[in-house]
């Protein structure tokens, strides 16, 4: 007698199912694991990105605020110019006969052997040999020379009047009227202090004036009203009120009203 196969169970999974399964698991790791790295390269790429666009931005950002930041202006170097008092030795290379040792006097000129009486004062030595050489082509032939300085007026002002010191000062730096007159000594008690008169040079005709009001510098931010100094300016402290004061006037009637006070 023939034993009876059992029947499948229908609710069992066939054979293959198992292996099915397996490779399906395995297949969705990978895709997670592709998605994560996939996830992770976009990170990268966002921070390497956001950090190229924070370097851009300061870059910028320094770039502003060194153009908006204030430049220090250069200072320019002037070179000296002549002045009354100031001795001036010339020498030429091939004709030193014609060689001299002279003094600018007063009214800025010095007479030459070679281009006669030359007004000096004002320029630079390179201006006064350019201008003695194209005196000296009208008789020399290719003539060759040297200026220098051998002695020169240092810059001064003059004080006078109701002053304890009155005289010159020289001016080694910045100097103000009121500085200047503490340096005179001081005021005396019959000084009009309200009129102070500073008279500045413009040419070697005219002379401006100018008043100052030194009664009324009584605190430090007044200070600001007052003048600073150019060397050649003439500050006088009158005793008496002065009724009426011209803004120019001539300079030869300053200079001799000064000019004894000078050694």
């Amino acid at each position: 007698m023939q034993k009876e196969k059992p029947a499948h169970n229908r609710h069992h999974a066939p054979r293959g199912v198992p292996a099915r399964a397996a490779r399906v698991g395995l297949k969705g790791t990978r895709n997670k694991i592709r998605a994560i790295s996939l996830e992770f390269a976009g990170r990268r790429c966002f921070f390497r990105l956001f950090a190229i666009g924070l370097f851009v931005l300061a870059a910028g950002l320094a770039a502003y605020v060194q153009a908006q930041a204030p430049k220090l202006t250069v200072p320019t170097e002037e070179r000296y110019t002549l002045h009354a008092g100031d001795v001036l030795d010339i020498q030429y290379r091939y004709t030193p006969e014609f060689n001299q040792t002279v003094t600018v006097q007063p009214d800025g000129y010095v007479s030459l052997a070679v281009g006669g009486d030359l007004k000096v004062g004002g320029r630079t030595l390179q201006q006064l040999r350019a201008l003695i050489l194209a005196k000296a082509r009208a008789r020399l032939e290719s003539p060759e020379l040297t200026v220098s300085l051998k002695e020169f007026q240092k810059p001064y002002i003059v004080v006078a009047g109701e002053v304890n010191q009155p005289g010159k000062i020289e001016l080694r730096e910045k100097l103000t009227a009121i500085q200047a007159v503490l340096l005179a000594g001081g005021m005396k008690e019959t000084a009009k202090s309200s009129q102070i008169l500073v008279f500045r040079k413009l040419n070697g005709d005219t002379a401006e004036v100018k008043m100052l009001n030194l009664k009324t510098l009584k605190r430090t931010s007044d200070l600001e009203n007052d003048l600073v100094l150019q060397a050649g300016d003439m500050i006088m402290v009158p005793r008496n009120r002065i009724s009426k004061i011209e803004r120019y006037i001539r300079y030869a009637s300053v200079a001799a009203f000064f000019t004894p006070l000078l050694p």
